[in-house]
């Protein structure tokens, strides 16, 4: 009896964690429609040096050269339409594939690190200009550049929409919206964690003194 009473709490507690999180895709969805317009750029500047674009861009190597840009983050590896490979940029530019679907449950977040540990190498090298593109250039590559926005600029989730957005329309998919709000709570307790960190030994200082 007891055991079905503790089940029943967490399966309540489970469906509104689950209400909560829709709640919160639903706002995110309406902040990135609130910016919405019928015609995108090919590509944009939505952080210094770094160009979030579509396939178009990525697939014209003279309007890469004439843009300078000398690391490209394929956020479509493997796309059919994809001409863009280690081979077809040649040792000019250095190349980081993402082999992802624009597709609600494909998991993105499994690509976080390694996309975001490539940007912001290639953003710390003098002279660098980073393109990060998909198909269209708003949902896969734009979960890719908030992610990093989030991890190496600590910004929340809605910070890095709205700071992208000053530039480009972007608009993740659902499901990559809730692997971006379950990075962001991830990030918010590891700060939080850190801070209490911080905090005693700080304390732990002042004790010995």
């Amino acid at each position: 009896m007891e055991g079905e009473t503790v089940s029943s709490s967490t399966h309540s507690g489970n469906e509104q964690s689950l209400t909560d999180i829709e709640s919160t895709v639903g706002e995110l969805q309406t902040l990135l429609n609130s910016r919405r317009t019928s015609f995108s750029n090919h590509v944009d500047e939505v952080w210094p040096n770094l160009f979030l674009g579509d396939l178009a861009t990525a697939n014209n190597r003279y309007e890469l050269w004439k843009m300078g840009i000398t690391h490209i983050l394929n956020a479509a590896h493997g796309n059919r339409f994809c001409e863009g490979n280690s081979d077809f940029y040649s040792a000019s530019i250095a190349y980081h594939g993402v082999p992802a679907y624009d597709v609600p449950d494909f998991d993105m977040s499994k690509y976080f690190n390694s996309a975001s540990a490539f940007i912001h190498q290639a953003l710390n090298t003098s002279g660098a200009r980073l393109l990060v593109h998909c198909v269209v250039g708003i949902s896969r590559s734009a979960t890719l550049v908030l992610a990093y926005l989030m991890i190496y600029h600590q910004m929340t989730l809605t910070q890095a929409i709205q700071r992208v957005q000053e530039n480009r329309w972007v608009s993740p998919n659902p499901g990559f919206l809730r692997q971006l709000l379950k990075l962001d709570g991830e990030l918010c307790k590891s700060r939080h964690n850190q801070g209490e960190n911080l905090l005693r030994n700080e304390k732990d200082l002042l004790t010995l003194t």
